[in-house]
């Protein structure tokens, strides 16, 4: 115990070595203690804080991120809390953003075990490969229903478009004219009054004696 006593102290500072030297190894241990121990779960509090909060962005060099999170995970290892291997690599992966999910695939499906500089090489590896491929083009849809625009009426092409200086024939009726009906002239069925003989044969006549034939032609 006195052995042990003596080479703490001839670890501390000056300062330290007074406050200790007339304390046996036990005491000097308890002691310590209560002087650093709040200090040292403050410091485990902010590493593992900052540890489990790392997220990588999308399109962020990989490297660096991974070297940081190695750092924390070594320095809580220092404070005496140190990590499985498993659990830091889950804490790396879930750091990762969606874009390295064939990456998570093949590592689990494979139930690859790598230490963490391992484990950093693989996904610089993977990093390089993406950048070769490049990101799939995304396609975009618009949606304008709704929106008050009016519709554009676009020229019929073919046969039904005129050309300019000619005007279009006018339609003509198919099938004739219509057998029914009565003549407003004769009353008879199956002409009108325009085509009637006897209507025709009135005009004639007419014309020969020289009787005008403006009521006729008001009727």
């Amino acid at each position: 115990m006195v052995d042990v006593g003596c080479l703490m102290l001839a670890t501390m500072n000056p300062e330290l070595q007074k406050q200790h030297e007339d304390m046996v190894a036990y005491e000097m241990i308890e002691h310590l203690k209560e002087l650093y121990q709040g200090q040292a779960r403050q410091e485990r509090f902010d590493i593992s804080k900052a540890l489990f909060q790392c997220k990588l962005a999308e399109g962020s060099p990989v490297g660096p991120h991974v070297l940081m999170m190695i750092g924390y995970i070594e320095s809580l290892s220092k404070l005496g809390f140190p990590l499985t291997q498993e659990l830091t690599t889950d804490v790396i992966l879930q750091s990762l953003p969606d874009s390295y999910s064939q990456f998570f695939l093949n590592f689990n499906m494979n139930e690859i075990d790598k230490t963490l500089p391992q484990l950093l090489s693989m996904l610089r590896t993977a990093e390089g490969n993406m950048k070769k491929v490049g990101p799939k083009p995304i396609l975009m849809v618009y949606n304008n229903k709704g929106k008050g625009k009016a519709k554009v009426q676009t020229k019929p092409k073919g046969k039904g478009r005129s050309k300019p200086g000619k005007v279009k024939a006018a339609l003509k009726p198919k099938g004739g004219v219509a057998k029914e009906g009565n003549c407003f002239h004769c009353g008879v069925t199956g002409h009108w009054k325009w085509n009637c003989p006897i209507y025709l044969e009135e005009v004639k006549k007419a014309k020969i004696s020289g009787t005008s034939t403006s009521g006729t032609a008001k009727e």
